[in-house]
């Protein structure tokens, strides 16, 4: 096992001073110390992504977990998951999905089909009222091209399962696939930062669709089966579209009112989505 210095932490009896309250009230490393938010960017930055996977282990223990959304660029992280696990070295890191009930099918049989291959420890997170409901008291609020329609079912169906997924397996630190070039909000993120009362870890901020594709390339991971019909980014079935020659990206999502869906958003429980 590689082991990483907790350099970016310091210890409870040492000084806190030049830490803001608010990193200081955010959940600590394995040992108890506060992490120091700068020190920790620049152990990372240097680290390639299962280093940064690898860092957080040894941060956070079993309070470490990723988020997968079976989309098209998963299997990358979920392979690195998998090669973490199978070597012992932790227990299984917990893989988080979200599962609106609004999927693709293929995004269903896709997410089988890595769980047989990778055999990563898969948590599912659902909305505690069901589409059936929602739809009932809410409408059909993908429909309305009123965004905050939109933020509204981000929130029920996304955001606060898996805050309360989060909040349930006591998880201090998650890791996430975002990219930087997806979203102009993405492209100011750091490889650590603090979203909505934990750390949120970023391994593979810097990579570009290329570094996605030869990887997946190399490690004969399987394409999520929506990708040859020009899906570049996929969620559920009613705001996803294939990229058009115009539209492309992160833009094909939710009828173009937004680009993300609240889950890497700072706000408490989806506020300011």
């Amino acid at each position: 096992m590689v082991s990483f210095p907790l350099t970016a932490s310091i210890s409870p009896e040492g000084s806190a001073a030049g830490l803001d309250a608010a990193h200081q009230a955010l959940p600590r490393d394995r040992h108890g110390a506060v992490i120091d938010l700068g020190l920790a960017r620049s152990e990372l930055e240097p680290l390639d992504a299962i280093g940064r996977m690898r860092w957080a282990q040894e941060a956070f223990a079993d309070h470490f977990a990723i988020t997968t959304s079976f989309g098209i660029q998963s299997a990358v992280m979920l392979h690195m998951v998998s090669a973490l696990d199978g070597s012992g070295a932790w227990p299984a890191i917990p893989v988080l999905w979200v599962d609106t009930g609004y999927l693709p099918p293929e995004t269903y049989r896709y997410a089988d089909e890595l769980c047989d291959r990778l055999k990563i420890d898969l948590h599912v997170l659902q909305a505690d009222m069901s589409p059936a409901r929602m739809e009932a008291l809410h409408g059909r609020l993908w429909e309305t091209g009123n965004g905050d329609d939109m933020r509204t079912y981000n929130r029920l169906r996304k955001v606060e399962p898996l805050d309360r997924g989060l909040e349930q397996l006591e998880v201090h630190c998650w890791a996430s696939g975002v990219r930087a070039g997806q979203t102009d909000h993405r492209g100011a993120m750091h490889c650590l930062d603090a979203v909505r009362e934990r750390w949120s870890l970023r391994p593979l901020l810097a990579w570009s669709r290329r570094d996605i594709y030869y990887y997946m390339q190399e490690h004969d991971l399987p394409q999520h089966p929506l990708f040859e019909q020009g899906y570049s980014t996929v969620g559920d079935w009613h705001t996803s579209a294939p990229d058009d020659g115009t539209t492309s990206g992160r833009a094909t999502r939710f009828g173009g009112l937004q680009q993300e869906c609240g889950i890497h958003m700072p706000g408490l429980m989806g506020e300011g989505i």
